[in-house]
């Protein structure tokens, strides 16, 4: 998948500044539970609401591994109890699949167009060894908006919160 197609998956019509939650799954999905996860999600989402409102909302499995839920609030705020539905279908989700959505240690890199995970404590030794440099596009998680979903998802390193916390000039 490349941003171009993730443009074209996630609902034009939905507001640019619609709030995204983005869940990294501690493994990628296979194909049969890949549809399974996406049809779960697609139950959720053409039936969430709001205080009783519906919320225009769209949901669905990127790249094999994260679930992107997005709520275009123009009409209908996301309210605390709107929010904690979709994090429980995200807890189903984990129990039904023995996976994990809540790893923040867990960082995900797309090369050679697969998304490759490193837990935190390994990155400088991969980037110390080329396997990862400035250039190597980061799944940035802490999206907050579609807008920044499409612009802002996948990034280089060094253009990530990420790179201050590492050393890129170690690559050979």
């Amino acid at each position: 998948m490349q941003i171009q197609e993730l443009t074209n998956l996630i609902p034009a019509e939905l507001s640019d500044n619609s709030r995204v939650w983005v869940y990294q799954s501690s493994r990628a999905f296979i194909e049969k539970e890949a549809n399974e996860v996406n049809e779960q999600l697609f139950q959720f989402y053409s039936q969430w609401q709001a205080h009783g409102a519906p919320v225009k909302g769209w949901a669905k499995l990127l790249f094999g591994q994260f679930v992107v839920i997005i709520a275009d609030e123009s009409d209908v705020t996301v309210s605390g109890c709107s929010t904690d539905s979709s994090v429980r279908v995200i807890k189903s989700l984990e129990r039904q699949y023995d996976v994990n959505f809540f790893d923040r240690m867990m960082l995900t890199f797309l090369r050679k167009g697969k998304a490759d995970m490193l837990p935190m404590s390994q990155v400088q030794y991969a980037i110390d060894k080329g396997f990862i440099d400035g250039s190597t596009l980061l799944f940035n998680n802490l999206v907050e908006t579609k807008r920044e979903l499409l612009d802002k998802w996948l990034i280089p390193v060094a253009n990530s919160w990420l790179a201050d916390r590492v050393n890129l000039n170690m690559a050979n």
